[in-house]
């Protein structure tokens, strides 16, 4: 029986063609902007993703109440005894296998000097400090196969703690343009009242780091400055940082203001000669598909340990990332509204005009003994039959056009970063939402036939006869 209704349906579609072509094209068009912008969206999540955890990993463990109070004052809520901690977690059978890095990090804060030349300058820092080698690890991880990769820069190593980067802008602020003959980056221009009265800062900083220079040290190669800042006690200490090279940061304020150094050196200057601590513990998974496990594991181990410590994952720790996955979504959400109106109404218009034209054939069939039931079900295959056509269609043009957009090298900026990158359109990168699409198409294709099926099957046999 559905094989006989399937072979009638066709045939109608088949005589019907320009009108059935342009309803096909309509669901086609409507398959093509979803999957497409489907595969746009799935590119940005998955390479924001990326990028987020190959920065920060997929956990940090913090001593409690650093997420809520610790920005402000990051070495009042280190971790003590770190080491024994990493330790606990490498060693624990459920997390080791799902563990691709643990690698403890220092954040701190401060003001960063350049006294050395005629043009003194400071400002104040956000400095991080990591271990290079393990931070070069992390920058490999692309689960997803996106393409983003920024190498770590090879002039900091472990091997050397004096060594550092810091962000454009702040090389730019501190007068290290030419030191690090960065492109683009103009001289300042002379200050109003050059020559009069150093600033006080300045030569503060020079004064505390000339007194823990060994007597008769020969100064490092390259740009240097100073950075000062309090320890734990209150005290002011400063570090000579031997900054190797400058790094865009993608944000203006973060670029301004951004120091990378070596762990070793974070610790020094932040906690002097008393216990290094650090501000977290990074963990980079294997998959993030582990993530939820993970979590759950670290909080059940430091429970039974009564260790004061919480875990967070990159998600909370960059508010970003999830308004831009809730800005997409609902931009999807709309485009996926319009596509099913400008269907639905497609449909609901080429199905009426085929039961005005065949009110006669329709009366005939129901003289002949046809259920209602029966053609009722013929106008919906025939709805069926199209949306299917048109999602068939649509979702083969999207995915030639991905690969052409793919092939293609076009690069792009996304928000957040500093370096272009590969634009990649994953049409195929969550293959049940694609197929949700093409079923919710085909759906509204089926749906919008109804109310012309419905009106075609409730046609009295002898006025359809009677219709010219």
């Amino acid at each position: 029986m559905i094989g006989v209704l399937v072979k009638i349906a066709w045939r109608n579609i088949v005589r019907n063609r320009r009108r059935s072509l342009m309803t096909a094209s309509a669901v086609a068009a409507g398959a093509l902007a979803m999957l497409l912008f489907l595969g746009y969206t799935t590119y940005i999540f998955l390479g924001m993703e990326t990028g987020n955890v190959q920065h920060l990993g997929h956990l940090r463990v913090f001593r409690a109440g650093y997420f809520l109070y610790g920005a402000g004052n990051p070495t009042s809520y280190g971790i003590d005894a770190y080491r024994d901690i990493m330790r606990l977690i490498a060693d624990d059978p459920v997390l080791k296998p799902m563990i691709r890095v643990l690698t403890p990090t220092q954040s701190l804060m401060g003001i960063a000097a350049n006294y050395h030349g005629d043009n003194a300058a400071s400002r104040t820092f956000f400095g991080e400090g990591l271990v290079p080698s393990d931070r070069a690890r992390m920058l490999g991880w692309d689960q997803y196969h996106t393409g983003i990769f920024h190498p770590l820069d090879e002039r900091i190593s472990d091997a050397d703690e004096s060594r550092g980067l810091v962000g454009i802008g702040l090389a730019r602020i501190l007068n290290l343009c030419a030191p690090l003959a960065l492109p683009d980056c103009p001289p300042p221009p002379a200050p109003a009242h050059a020559g009069e009265h150093p600033g006080k800062i300045d030569a503060d900083i020079a004064e505390l780091a000339g007194r823990d220079a060994p007597q008769g040290a020969r100064p490092p190669e390259g740009a240097q400055i100073d950075l000062l800042a309090a320890t734990v006690g209150g005290a002011p200490n400063v570090v000579s940082l031997t900054v190797a090279g400058a790094q865009p940061q993608g944000a203006k304020e973060l670029d301004d203001a951004y120091v990378l150094m070596h762990l070793a050196l974070a610790q020094q200057l932040v906690y002097g000669r008393e216990e290094h601590k650090v501000t977290a513990i990074v963990l980079q998974l294997r998959d993030s598909g582990y993530l939820g496990a993970a979590r759950a594991r670290l909080n059940a181990l430091f429970r039974e340990r009564h260790l004061d410590l919480e875990v967070r994952d990159f998600a909370e720790l960059v508010p970003f990332y999830g308004q831009v996955i809730r800005l997409f979504s609902s931009i999807f959400l709309f485009i996926a509204l319009v596509m099913g109106m400008i269907v639905l109404f497609a449909v609901v218009n080429t199905m009426t005009m085929n039961v005005m034209e065949r009110i006669n054939e329709i009366g005939t069939s129901r003289a002949m003994g046809v259920r209602r039931g029966r053609i009722r079900a013929q106008f919906l295959i025939e709805g069926t039959l199209i949306g299917l056509m048109g999602t068939v269609v649509g979702a083969a043009l999207a995915i030639v056009i991905a690969a052409l957009v793919n092939r293609s090298g076009v690069t792009w900026i996304p928000p957040g970063n500093a370096a272009a990158i590969p634009l990649h359109l994953d049409v195929l990168g969550r293959p049940l939402r694609a197929l949700g699409i093409c079923v919710g198409l085909v759906l509204v294709a089926t749906a919008a036939a109804l109310l012309p099926a419905n009106r075609a099957a409730r046609l009295s046999v002898v006025d359809a006869l009677r219709h010219i």
